[in-house]
């Protein structure tokens, strides 16, 4: 009997999969020690970050999916 693969856990609570199959994630460095940033700069931590190509694949394996 085959053994199934564990699903890498911390990589879902990081990634969401996109209906196209892109992986999103949120920017890093905007939860403390901001104060010193401008508006902007913060603002730009908001927009989602994409993850592509064989780094993708490797998390979408570990992750479960496809």
């Amino acid at each position: 009997m085959a053994t199934k693969n564990k699903t890498n856990r911390s990589l879902k609570k990081r990634f969401r999969v996109t209906a196209s199959g892109k992986l999103k994630r949120q920017k890093c460095g905007k939860r403390h020690l901001n104060s010193h940033m401008t508006g902007k700069r913060k603002r730009h931590l908001d927009t989602p970050a994409h993850e592509s190509g064989t780094r993708a694949d490797k998390y979408l394996r570990a992750m479960g999916e496809s």
